[in-house]
């Protein structure tokens, strides 16, 4: 498998730190919100590297965190509100004001809201999914440890911090230089600040006298993590100091994670992540998602348009997983007229004569995946073969079979059901009849470009010496 390391700036091969098993540790969600369509793109990056890794013969370990202490609604680790004495307001408790519920009533809620968006997607389990609010004891080790090696210090508040300065090649993921990082205006305007230096960041954080939920007793006081701890914490726990790829939106590659790789390497004395994969940013209907523009969305709004939210993954799938993308409604509904053909397809191949896979091009699809995940490939080569007739049902058949492993798109649900006639909606009937004329009429770039349009839409046209008809 190759694929593109953040850190190297190029794609690279992976091969695992222990041959035949893969780790990895995936960057799991803030539990104080349900996740919308962009934090799922994030969220599926780890099971496509996951499934085309087992396809391809290795053992997989994933761990992916649940975030539900410590993640503050001003957390951008250089100086921001948020790293003082409970200064700043943790998202969990922020919304837990709103919902006037405590603020585990509302981890637990959106965790499990959560899960539920990972099952619509046939996003597979995570082998652990650790909470921070469960995992204290292993951070207050490590803090600790770092305490212990000279990397951290008690500030004035009684937060401890990491010194940022003590990490000779601090930026090397982000290239965030320590001489170009300007401080925060809290640092800028408060000459008592806790920091010995405006880019440290808190590794645990005195809770003041205001804060009353979420705080634990330490050596150092009570308080709560920093939001960086906690990923550097649940992953030595769980996975050791060793761990062949580390996945998150990227969103998180400054400052989270380049302060989680600070921290690990310390501790650990070694590089810890061999490979630090990013998913990119996600537009709906060509804007950022946000509750200003009113347009965000959630698997639960793609269902209660009739669709399969697996026509979310299909969407998903048809571009690489680090280049932007824009989604749109009209992309889903495509996806989704795709699936349900595919299905159907599936179903009615497994009824006729079977036949060996066919090897060659199997061979090719699975290589594609591997090659930096380039699933829009994965996808063309099934359109391919869907309209190849010099390939068998029976191995048609096999071959879907076989790429969905890779895909996840459920794609044998129908087969043993009864095929039902595929119905043509009215506008596709209405677009078939444009069609139809501009042939008559001889006006072939515009058959051609109605071709495309129904294509788009789910639906493929041949034309034959009768006219044109639609391919099952």
């Amino acid at each position: 498998m190759r694929l593109y390391d953040t850190q190297a700036r190029s794609v690279v091969e992976i091969l695992p730190a222990k041959p035949g098993r893969l780790t990895m540790y995936a960057c799991g969600p803030t539990v104080y919100r349900d996740a919308h369509v962009g934090n799922m793109r994030t969220f599926l990056l780890a099971d496509l590297i996951s499934r085309v890794a087992q396809v391809s013969g290795l053992q997989v370990q994933l761990i992916s965190n649940i975030t539900d202490v410590g993640h503050m609604a001003d957390d951008t680790g250089l100086g921001g509100i948020d790293e003082g004495q409970g200064e700043g307001e943790d998202r969990v408790l922020q919304q837990s004001v709103q919902e006037n519920r405590t603020a585990l009533e509302v981890a637990r809620h959106y965790e499990e809201a959560y899960h539920q968006d990972l099952a619509a997607l046939n996003i597979r389990p995570a082998d652990e999914y650790p909470r921070a609010s469960e995992s204290i004891d292993d951070m207050i080790e490590l803090i600790a440890d770092l305490l212990a090696m000279g990397n951290a210090y008690i500030g004035k508040d009684g937060s401890v911090f990491f010194s940022a300065e003590t990490v000779p090649d601090y930026g090397a993921l982000s290239g965030n230089r320590l001489d170009q990082l300007r401080p925060g205006h809290r640092q800028e305007n408060d000459v008592d600040s806790a920091k010995k230096f405006h880019a440290d960041w808190a590794l645990w954080k005195s809770a003041g006298p205001k804060r009353t939920q979420l705080v634990w007793g330490t050596p150092w006081g009570v308080g709560f993590p920093g939001w960086h701890t906690e990923c550097s914490a649940m992953s030595r726990r769980h996975l050791g100091t060793t761990i062949d790829v580390h996945t998150g939106g990227i969103d998180l590659r400054f400052p989270h994670h380049e302060d989680e790789r600070a921290q690990s390497n310390a501790v650990a004395g070694h590089e810890v992540v061999r490979h630090w994969v990013h998913g990119e940013h996600l537009l709906f209907e060509g804007r950022k998602m946000s509750k200003s523009a009113g347009n965000v969305v959630l698997v639960s709004d793609v269902e209660a348009r009739g669709l399969d939210p697996l026509a979310l993954r299909l969407s998903f799938l048809q571009h690489r997983y680090r280049q932007q993308m824009n989604l749109t409604w009209q992309a889903i509904k495509s996806a989704d007229a795709t699936i349900q053909r595919w299905r159907q397809l599936v179903a009615t191949w497994a009824t006729e004569p079977s036949a060996a896979l066919p090897a060659q091009l199997s061979a090719a699809i699975l290589e594609y995946a591997n090659d930096d995940l380039d699933f829009p490939r994965v996808i063309n080569a099934l359109r391919d073969a869907e309209k190849d007739d010099s390939i068998t049902a029976g191995s048609k058949f096999e071959l879907f079979v076989f790429v969905d492993r890779l895909l996840g798109l459920d794609l044998a649900r129908n087969v043993g059901k009864p095929v039902v006639a595929r119905e043509i909606p009215a506008d596709i009937t209405a677009l078939l009849e444009v069609r139809a004329q501009a042939r008559a009429d001889k006006d072939w770039a515009a058959a051609d470009r109605l071709r495309d349009e129904l294509a788009e839409r789910g639906f493929t046209v041949k034309d034959t010496p009768n006219g044109q008809e639609l391919a099952d």
